[in-house]
């Protein structure tokens, strides 16, 4: 039995730990989350919008990315959508400006804090110009709608916005998982079950079989998912004698995920297809909202651009991650080096190559994930599940198995804190 608590999962030494405490912590956060996506904005006719909402594609995703909240007109109703958008404009900044890349990269704790103050700052001001344009856009649903409301809705939807930043980087500092990506996973998770029920209702007097090939969609989805997620290619590394402890040089090796990106490429391509739909609320423009109804879900722009973001922020993400010419320097400099491939210049050039093959794997694969739902919506003839894409199935999966494999790292830590504290104990006794 002691073998087993030892090797195992032991209740006490779960109980004992700073885990659970993590876990409700984490489980609070994304209550108040969802809490704040029912504190609706006064003065609006909600059942009104909601119901012109279910016929907008584009709209239905994007609010099933935010849990319902826009069809719902609540105080989380802009959701972490801001601050993505932010991370967006300043990564790509960061490729432009080498000041800012060196504050992210090079200058260490200080420069990341620096870096996120910006996004935070980019963040504000994407909240105030998506408040101003989501208010007015839902102008004819509102009951008196005059400059005062306009402003106190603005800046409610503001502040929420802003607290939702700060409850995303509370999450990260539990360490249990990106704190972005499990708000937009809670958000996404909460869709699911009106998502069934739409299915269920739209296929009530249709073929049954539409339901069972739905489920086993999903079922294989998930299942290549998870595979993807976790093949990775290995690389060996040989360390020169000085360097070597046993089997060391053996063991050691390099992992190239073949999505090493994650879900963050889905994230960002999901965003900036609805910027064309945010400017058409601000502005009012008919030809944007063609370009938005072209780039939403069904539309005849979607897939092709949609893939082509994906492909482009996979492969800048994949290199934004893992530069090839850092790697090599390190390796160099811990007298490691690949087998056949001489250190420096060589090593940086075949760690460029490699990546950009696996990049391109993994676009593939996103590219596929993709295309499915379009290929599942046309066999069964069922749009119910439209919001709810192969890629929000990508993001709950990456972000469950991320959060699992982050909870089995504190479960590991808290058993080697106890070695420490017993070591210690033994130190202080007489």
């Amino acid at each position: 039995m002691a073998s087993q608590e030892e090797d195992g999962f032991s209740w006490g030494s779960f109980l004992s730990g700073p885990l659970p405490g993590k876990l409700a912590a984490l489980i609070g956060l994304i209550v108040v989350s969802r809490v704040g996506v029912y504190v609706r904005i006064p003065g609006v006719n909600v059942d009104a919008f909601s119901s012109a909402m279910q016929n907008n594609g584009l709209l239905g995703y994007v609010d099933a990315l935010s849990g319902g909240s826009i069809s719902k007109v609540g105080l989380f109703s802009l959701g972490i959508i801001p601050y993505i958008n932010a991370s967006i404009v300043l990564q790509l900044m960061s490729a432009a400006f080498p000041a800012l890349k060196k504050m992210q990269r090079e200058d260490g704790p200080q420069g990341r804090a620096r870096f996120q103050y910006y996004q935070k700052l980019a963040a504000f001001v994407f909240a105030i110009a998506q408040a101003v344009g989501q208010l007015t856009y839902i102008r004819p649903y509102v009951t008196d709608f005059s400059p005062e409301w306009l402003f106190s809705s603005s800046m409610a939807l503001v502040a929420g916005s802003l607290g939702l930043i700060y409850v995303a980087d509370t999450i990260s500092e539990l360490k249990l998982g990106n704190g972005t990506s499990v708000l937009i996973f809670a958000n996404i998770a909460s869709s699911l079950p009106s998502s069934v029920g739409a299915l269920l209702s739209q296929n009530a007097e249709s073929n049954p079989g539409n339901v069972a090939i739905y489920g086993v969609a999903f079922f294989l989805t998930t299942l290549g998912i998870i595979y993807v997620q976790e093949a990775e290619r290995r690389i060996p590394v040989n360390y020169s004698s000085r360097y070597q402890a046993g089997n060391l040089a053996r063991q050691s090796y390099l992992p190239f995920k073949v999505n090493a990106t994650g879900v963050m490429p889905l994230i960002f391509a999901s965003s900036l297809l609805g910027l064309p739909l945010a400017l058409a609320r601000l502005t009012d423009s008919a030809g944007l909202e063609r370009a938005a109804e072209a780039l939403g879900p069904g539309g005849s722009l979607y897939l092709p651009v949609n893939v082509a973001l994906i492909a482009f922020f996979n492969y800048y993400y994949t290199f934004l991650q893992l530069e090839p010419k850092d790697l090599s320097e390190q390796l160099k400099r811990t007298g490691a080096a690949i087998p056949g491939i001489r250190p420096g210049k060589q090593t940086a050039e075949y760690v460029a190559s490699t990546l950009t093959r696996m990049s391109l794997l993994g676009s593939l694969f996103l590219a596929g994930l993709s295309l499915a739902p379009a290929a599942v919506e046309g066999i069964t003839h069922l749009s119910a599940f439209r919001g709810f894409a192969g890629t929000s199935v990508l993001i709950m999966v990456g972000v469950a198995t991320d959060t699992a494999r982050r909870i089995r790292a504190e479960q590991a830590m808290a058993r080697y804190q106890d070695v420490d504290k017993l070591y210690q104990d033994m130190d202080t006794k007489p």
